[in-house]
């Protein structure tokens, strides 16, 4: 019974921390409809089916050809057959004694053919042509770019994805901080007022509490559409209906963690696709460089057709045929062009080997300043959560005090808005934590794209 057990225990488990992290699935969400990623996926298709093509160009070619011509008159040749023979004959029906040798008319053939077809297959290709290897690493290269560039979208829209998804529980905390308030500010009314009954209050201190709860309700009713736009923003992310509504089954606190390994870690941002893709650009220039040398070299290419053609619309044996050959392409001369494409080349893999060194440094900045920010921002975090501490204890403090009339009103009143703001503190900066990991993550293309 142990393993059915054991596998029941996993199961629940995982399903428990399904429920509570609904934030992958929202990625993989955001993934899949986001539609400026589909148009990407769309040209990546456009590009293998290039690379295929490129491929493709190494194989065979074969079609069907054909052709029929008939005319008459214009130029003609004359052949003087009865001229020639005709004397030959006349003495060979003389010496013979016989007519066996009938007298020829001269011939006058037309240039034109008379009801001529020619019908043929014709299977041809290339046996040695230095374009066709280049172009398909050219393809291959081209395709890699766009693989990249699908990555680098793919790994922004993650980030912004976590980070609105961040604003939304934040605003949602924020609206049930300010409940809380409300809830601590509708209490001390209350007290006043009871007081007031007996004889104990001032009316002063029950419009002071009226005027923060008014004031209480304003930063609620602001917060609630805070709420809103980030649920928006976020539905517009995820390419679907703005009214969605969003699953905050998220615990923060167990992600935190995750922030203090990433701090002890050290910091490389060599994984980031745009170093690839600028690699890679630098190898599909040196390609075209190469390309552009073999200006010179010879191409080659066979053919074989096999077919008929007679005249008279005629078939039989004789009107089938095969014919085969050989091409030989070899350019000499081209006006001194090919030497300016080649000084074009070399300079733009010049400029391609400074742009990956720029964006070298830029990547290795961006990943050193999101670390930076990932550090400022667990700190404030930590100082945070001590404030959160002390308010907490100074408000019980103050409001017992103030209930047993040892501390003043104004003292209550300060109590609670030191502890609404501790609470808002901690909640913007716990989330200000997972942003920036989310940041780190992405300057540093930590997360496995799948």
């Amino acid at each position: 019974m142990r393993t059915p057990v054991i596998l029941l225990l996993v199961f629940l488990a995982w399903g428990r921390a399904g429920a509570q992290n609904p934030l992958d699935d929202y990625v993989t969400e955001g993934l899949r409809n986001n539609i400026v990623l589909q148009q990407k996926n769309i040209s990546l298709e456009k590009s293998l089916l290039a690379l295929k093509m490129a491929n493709g160009m190494f194989l065979p070619s074969v079609s069907l050809l054909g052709n029929f011509t008939s005319g008459d008159g214009g130029r003609s040749i004359a052949f003087p057959v009865g001229d020639l023979l005709n004397p030959v004959y006349s003495t060979l029906n003389a010496l013979t004694g016989t007519s066996n040798f009938p007298q020829v008319e001269n011939v006058n053939t037309n240039f034109f053919p008379r009801e001529f077809y020619d019908v043929r297959a014709r299977a041809s290709m290339p046996l040695f042509n230095t374009d066709l290897i280049y172009n398909r690493k050219i393809k291959s290269q081209q395709t890699l770019l766009q693989e990249y560039e699908i990555a680098i979208y793919q790994r922004e829209l993650i980030k912004n994805i976590k980070s609105a998804y961040f604003t939304c529980l934040a605003a949602r905390e924020g609206v049930s901080i300010y409940q809380s308030a409300l809830a601590r500010a509708q209490e001390g009314k209350r007290v006043n007022e009871s007081l007031l009954a007996n004889g104990k209050g001032l009316p002063a201190y029950v419009l002071r509490s009226q005027s923060e709860i008014e004031n209480i309700q304003a930063n609620l009713v602001q917060a609630e559409r805070q709420v809103d736009n980030a649920r928006l923003y976020f539905n517009f992310l995820l390419n679907r209906d703005a009214a969605s509504e969003i699953i905050t089954t998220y615990v923060p606190e167990e992600h935190i963690a995750r922030a203090t390994q990433a701090l002890q870690e050290p910091t490389s941002a060599q994984s980031r696709e745009e170093l690839y893709q600028v690699k890679t650009a630098t190898e599909l220039n040196t390609h075209v460089l190469h390309l552009t040398r073999s200006f010179w070299s010879p191409r080659l290419s066979g053919f074989i057709d096999v077919g008929a053609q007679a005249e008279n619309l005629q078939y039989n044996r004789q009107a089938n045929y095969y014919l085969f050959g050989f091409q030989l392409e070899m350019p000499l001369f081209a006006g001194f062009t090919n030497r300016h494409k080649i000084a074009q080349a070399k300079l733009d893999i010049k400029n391609t080997e400074l742009s990956y060194r720029q964006v070298g440094q830029q990547v290795n900045m961006a990943a050193q300043m999101a670390k930076n920010g990932l550090t400022s921002t667990y700190q404030n975090y930590q100082s945070a959560q001590k404030q959160l501490e002390a308010a907490q204890s100074y408000q019980r403090l103050i409001e017992k005090g103030y209930k047993e009339g040892v501390n003043t009103f104004i003292e209550a009143v300060d109590a609670r808005n030191q502890l609404t703001a501790a609470q808002l503190l901690v909640t913007v900066n716990q989330f200000n934590v997972l942003t920036a990991l989310a940041t780190l993550e992405r300057e540093t293309a930590s997360l496995p794209l799948h």
